[in-house]
């Protein structure tokens, strides 16, 4: 799959006119509809897209290739951990309402827990002994002032996740720090919850936390590896088309190699 012409499907083209009169002539041709500029993510000449001009040195770095791959699992860790600032959302939201009145809350949650049980028995469950449901049944018991900690906690939580998807999905390089800090943070509690029990939803959401983390500092050479953003940015200048086509007019200079 050509990542770089889905990018453009999805965002459209970006073309750049250099000031440098050598370059910019290999950058453009005359078509009927006008002039079409070559695409500095996928390298085909469009008439349209977001255009802008100045010297070669200020092109816009674009992400090409691989990098429109990377940006696309972000963004799937990203809807995760949108998913995940919900889901505490809810339940921070739940806390803090429940505080008022917990006796009808009580009541309402004993008579659906017949049903939630042969609900996840037909799924293979038994949350007999569950340890959240024995936090909800524990919870009942928690005077309102408890109650209400537990939902900041979880409305911090909340909005930990909530940071960590904006950063991901809008491929910021502080998004992607906040997101393996915060993540790393949490990994000895998953492996301390690994020692008591093991299950598949505590391996399948340890593996995939520790997969972004390492992910995240391999590939975005985060915190100085593989020699930091300054390596980082200097492979997608190599990789740009304005790149490209310098060492092309170079080569092609009298004397040169």
């Amino acid at each position: 799959m050509d990542w770089s012409l889905f990018g453009c499907a999805r965002k459209g083209h970006v073309t750049y006119a250099p000031s440098e009169p050598e370059l910019r002539e290999r950058l453009v041709a005359p078509t009927p509809a006008g002039q079409a500029w070559r695409c500095l993510r996928c390298g085909a000449y469009a008439t349209d897209g977001q255009h802008s001009s100045g010297p070669a040195a200020e092109a816009p770095l674009v992400r090409r290739g691989k990098e429109l791959r990377s940006e696309l699992l972000l963004r799937v860790f990203a809807v995760e951990r949108l998913f995940r600032f919900l889901v505490l959302g809810a339940a921070a939201y739940g806390v803090w309402r429940f505080r008022y009145d917990k006796a009808g809350v009580q009541r309402a949650f004993n008579d659906a827990l017949p049903a939630i049980r042969d609900l996840y028995r037909g799924l293979g469950f038994d949350v007999t002994h569950s340890k959240l449901l024995g936090f909800i049944q524990h919870s009942f018991t928690l005077n309102p002032r408890v109650l209400l900690y537990l939902a900041i906690g979880l409305a911090v939580y909340a909005v930990i996740e909530l940071v960590e998807a904006v950063g991901l999905w809008l491929g910021k390089r502080w998004g992607e720090y906040f997101a393996m800090v915060a993540t790393s943070v949490f990994l000895p509690y998953e492996i301390y919850d690994l020692t008591v029990k093991i299950t598949w939803l505590r391996v399948g959401a340890f593996a995939v936390n520790l997969l972004l983390v390492i992910y995240l500092v391999w590939t975005k050479r985060l915190f100085g590896v593989r020699g930091g953003k300054r390596a980082y940015d200097a492979r997608l200048r190599a990789e740009s088309v304005i790149e490209v086509e310098q060492a092309a007019v170079l080569a092609a200079q009298p004397g040169h190699g």
